[in-house]
């Protein structure tokens, strides 16, 4: 009788996930997949040298609290199973077609952040701007300009949501106060010398319909430079209204919050921020190019929280205008992209190609999105959460029909990058940046001064050499 030999059984791999975007939703999406029980090798795909993304790009220096979800987001990047390619550009450094040869999934989590558009006569004028380049600049982000022009005395911030709060608190206050956070020297150059003394928020709603969360709302009334005030003028409610304070324990505290800011005596502090209701933007007026002012139709509500022009128009001497109405996601390369929405198509995070003959939805294979590339740039961080764990569900049940990595090997997508000779930063690298940062604000008593240059970012991190 011949002895058979039994073939050695073929070794199960890892699931190998490329994440594209290093900021929250990605890194979300890389704890909801090691927190799946499969077994899993993640690499997350960052354009920035340092990660973070919104949290570091986006967010206010002076909302300490709101950055601290650094400190949960580092426990992730932490893990073993999870390693960071920065300094990486989706489409020129590497490709879709790329990862597909590397990985068995790409799930896409590149975010948002341009200005949504506002299609009104003089939004082009010079000294109209959106709140998204104004807060790359003061957060410090090496792809645009190391100045900003801040000599108008009057501003004007079009939006009702948390980032018109942060532009208008950051225009109201002064460089000193913003010392102790990690702005870099430039940026506090810049709002040392900033002229700004009176800052008008306009909302085409009522006070029942802003978008201000209650804690950044009364944040703006901390400042001893800013005197906050409303006009009672402006405190209207219809049935609409009531029944949203009624619903939402969030929207009654704000409307409160407006209540007893509108009835109280304006103090003296130095800067006044002004928060006008329902002032629709009707034009931004200009004279040799520039904004000279803003002019807003006055609006009343229509008995269901929404509202309808009057033809009454306001006229505000201004002479720079700041619209925050919105971020928008730039299309992602070899994806559809919807660019009303400013999203990807997707079904629950798998991305829609086409249509079949009989009209059934097709998706890319192996291919996701998730955060504000999925479903726009609504709520607030901790929403993604809720995105990441859907999206990874889609996923994983996917997996018996991926398509499957052709050279799954953790050591491919470095000799691939290492051929094409791009420098790459790392999850070391983001620690050594990390203690170069705070070294920098150790002498001032700061926590630390954000480096700015990306060629000073790379030298602090050491990149990895090719």
């Amino acid at each position: 009788m011949t002895e058979q030999t039994v073939p050695a059984p073929t070794p199960v791999r890892p699931l190998r996930v490329a994440i594209v975007g290093a900021g929250p939703a990605g890194i979300y999406a890389a704890d909801a997949l090691m927190k799946s029980g499969t077994e899993v090798a993640i690499d997350l795909f960052e354009r920035m040298p340092a990660p973070f993304g919104l949290i570091r790009y986006g967010v206010a220096p002076d909302h300490p609290r709101i950055k601290g979800i650094i400190t949960a987001l580092h426990k992730v990047l932490d893990k073993d199973q999870v390693r960071l390619f920065g300094n990486i550009d989706y489409g020129s450094d590497i490709t879709l077609s790329d990862l597909r040869r590397f990985y068995d999934a790409v799930i896409f989590s590149t975010g948002a952040n341009a200005d949504r558009a506002l299609d009104i006569p003089g939004i082009d004028l010079d000294g109209s701007y959106g709140a998204a380049d104004f807060v790359s600049w003061y957060d410090g982000h090496p792809d645009v300009p190391r100045t900003w022009p801040l000599d108008a005395e009057k501003v004007a911030v079009l939006g009702v949501g948390n980032v018109a709060l942060d532009v208008a608190r950051v225009l109201a206050k002064t460089g000193d106060e913003l010392l102790p956070t990690e702005i870099p020297p430039n940026v506090y150059d810049g709002l040392r010398e900033n002229r700004a003394r009176e800052v008008h928020v306009f909302g085409r709603r009522g006070p029942a319909q802003a978008k201000f969360t209650p804690l950044e709302l009364r944040e703006l009334d901390h400042s001893p430079t800013i005197e906050v005030i409303v006009d009672p003028s402006d405190i209207d409610y219809d049935a609409g209204s009531e029944a949203a304070r009624r619903h939402s324990k969030q929207v009654d505290m704000v409307a409160n919050t407006l209540q007893d800011w509108a009835i109280r005596d304006v103090g003296d502090r130095p800067h006044k921020l002004f928060l006008h209701f329902f002032e629709s933007p009707h034009e931004i007026l200009g004279a040799d190019g520039r904004v000279v002012g803003l002019r807003t139709e006055r609006t009343e509500l229509d008995g269901t929280g929404n509202v309808r022009g009057t033809g009454v128009f306001n006229e505000w001497a201004v002479q720079a205008v700041y619209r925050a109405v919105g971020y928008l996601s730039e299309n992602v390369v070899a994806l559809p992209f919807d660019d009303q929405a400013g999203t990807v198509p997707n079904e629950a995070g798998r991305v829609l190609a086409d249509e079949d003959a009989d009209g059934a939805d097709r998706y890319l294979p192996a291919t996701y999105v998730t955060g504000w590339i999925k479903r726009g740039p609504v709520g607030l961080i901790g929403h993604t959460k809720g995105d990441a764990n859907e999206t990874v569900a889609c996923l994983l049940e996917d997996r018996p029909t991926l398509p499957g990595a052709t050279e799954p090997e953790l050591s491919a997508i470095v000799d691939f990058l290492e051929t094409k000779g791009v420098p790459f930063t790392t999850w070391d690298g983001w620690y050594r940046l990390d203690a170069h940062e705070r070294s920098l604000g150790e002498p001032e008593g700061r926590e630390r001064v954000k480096v700015v240059e990306r060629e000073d970012m790379l030298r602090a991190s050491e990149p990895h050499k090719v």
